[in-house]
């Protein structure tokens, strides 16, 4: 499923039109995006918690020519599924 399908899923189910789906949609995923930016998780209970993670710094290998090359440490977005995602997905 992608961005187009959920939202007219949603419309169909809620009644809702498609531009004021999509419009909502946008918005919670901006509020998601600039939460993890500055640092903050958003858990919505049952579903699942979105969360910023930092991986550490490593040694890597350019597979092109196989020379080792440093890895920075990094901050990645990360989703941790709720107990009743899990429970549905069974």
């Amino acid at each position: 499923m992608n961005k187009t399908d959920l939202i007219n899923n949603i419309a169909e189910k809620s009644g809702m039109t498609k531009k004021d789906v999509e419009t909502v949609l946008n918005n919670f995923l901006g509020e998601v995006t600039e939460a993890l930016s500055t640092g903050d998780k958003v858990q919505l209970i049952g579903f699942g918690t979105f969360e910023t993670r930092k991986r550490s710094g490593r040694t890597g290998r350019n597979p092109q020519t196989g020379k080792e090359i440093n890895i920075p440490e990094s901050v990645v977005p990360a989703f941790k599924a709720g107990n009743k995602l899990k429970e549905a997905v069974k």
